[in-house]
């Protein structure tokens, strides 16, 4: 039995269950070997079903990569993808002409919009070490007045997305990233212009949190419209209002009581996910997300016909020099060296 403030408890698995205005998080955790000449694994392939390699064998997954792991050119229209990198790199590319390569703490915030392609490939820099990757992927949904906005991206920079350090009675420290939303003065960068998360009533949040042991931690309160989830995915051991909580538990919270979030003896780790919902019709075909189930048809045969802008690279896994740093060039021409 759960108490008043707990509406739910579910166990992770590899895509977490969301609520609106999200539709889609998943947590890639990929501990890859060296990187051979290609930026791929310097790893036998054998036996794995390359295209579709969501196993995770010898700790890793290639996806729907081949040579680089990672996921070559594919379409999206009507949401955002919001890629939180904790370690290792992702490398961008897109029918607009843009690219670039982030990482280590580094957050891609894309709207997709009106509709384009694009690729996410998971380049293997180093040759004499492991490269391990980590890395959060929320899809937030556009509302209808939006769908068709035109597509664009920036990056939060991981020296530029704010922190937030909370430390209780006995001086422990519960470390947040804020990298949508707010907590008291502490305010995320801007999002995408287009966003949900770019109208503060809509109490979009997007936050990382690390919890040192011993901890404790108020989450502050939000509207009573809002639908908020924590997930607590690395850790043996927290209490919750009073009631403990397994690890790997999404926990979705009454979002206008005081909770507060109990560390045992070791650092927990969380993302927390919230917002108002959009409370619109969502249909959604793979990639694309709609209202209607004629607005699908109307994208796929758009993307039949356009192919989005076309795809302007010699591969469709395409990824940067092994030496070009964390960098973004936008379809403007506007380019950020970091």
């Amino acid at each position: 039995m759960y108490n008043k403030a707990i509406l739910n408890i579910q166990p992770l698995g590899f895509m977490w269950p969301v609520h609106d205005p999200f539709l889609f998080c998943v947590h890639h955790n990929d501990k890859y070997p060296n990187g051979n000449e290609e930026m791929g694994p310097d790893a036998s392939l054998k036996g794995r079903n390359l295209g579709q390699d969501f196993t995770l064998k010898d700790g890793w997954r290639m996806y729907h990569g081949h040579t680089v792991p990672g996921f070559p050119s594919h379409p999206h229209r009507g949401f955002e993808t919001v890629t939180v990198v904790r370690n290792g790199f992702v490398d961008h590319s897109d029918s607009h002409g843009a690219s670039g390569r982030y990482g280590n703490g580094d957050v891609q915030w894309m709207t997709a919009g009106s509709g384009l392609q694009h690729c996410e490939m998971f380049p293997l820099l180093n040759r004499t070490e492991e490269n391990p990757l980590e890395l959060f992927q929320v899809w937030l949904n556009l509302p209808r007045a939006k769908k068709f906005t035109n597509p664009w991206f920036k990056m939060l920079w991981a020296d530029t997305i704010p922190k937030f350090t909370y430390r209780d009675d006995q001086e422990r420290p519960t470390e947040i990233n804020i990298i949508a939303g707010k907590i008291e003065n502490t305010v995320a960068p801007p999002p995408a212009p287009d966003s949900w998360a770019s109208e503060p009533e809509n109490e979009v949040a997007i936050w990382t949190i690390k919890m040192e042991p011993g901890a404790h931690w108020s989450i502050p309160t939000a509207s009573p419209e809002v639908r908020r989830t924590l997930y607590f995915y690395q850790g043996p051991e927290i209490r919750i209002a009073g009631t403990e909580i397994d690890p790997k538990s999404a926990i979705e919270l009454l979002p206008d009581m005081e909770v507060i979030v109990e560390n045992g003896n070791s650092p927990a780790l969380f993302l927390m996910l919230q917002g108002i919902p959009i409370a619109e019709p969502v249909v959604q075909y793979g990639p694309f997300v709609m209202n209607s189930q004629a607005e699908i048809h109307q994208a796929f045969n758009d993307f039949r016909n356009t192919q989005f802008g076309g795809w302007p690279w010699k591969r469709n896994d395409h990824i940067h020099p092994r030496d070009a740093g964390r960098f973004a060039h936008y379809a403007d021409g506007r380019l950020e060296k970091r």
